[in-house]
């Protein structure tokens, strides 16, 4: 379903999951059922955020590091020269 853009395929697998007897995925079916059009577009469509998540991980990795140490202006500086 996730590399093969079949997101149509989700019902089948959730009621799967149902079936069986593993309630951490009854939980996780149960999330995705509260939002099952984007879950199901995100599984579909060829589009992704996965650039701007990449960004904003690595910005929050260098604040983790540097964190209580300095200032607001330099971790500017390093967060833009990285």
């Amino acid at each position: 379903m996730l590399t093969g853009h079949e997101g149509e395929r989700l019902p089948q697998w959730l009621d799967a999951v149902r079936q069986d007897d593993l309630p951490s995925l009854r939980t996780l079916a149960a999330g995705i059922d509260r939002d099952r059009d984007a879950v199901v577009a995100g599984l579909t469509l060829p589009w992704n955020s996965g650039v701007v998540e990449g960004h904003v991980n690595r910005i929050k990795m260098i604040k983790c590091q540097m964190f209580g140490r300095i200032l607001f202006q330099p971790l500017r500086k390093r967060v833009l020269l990285s």
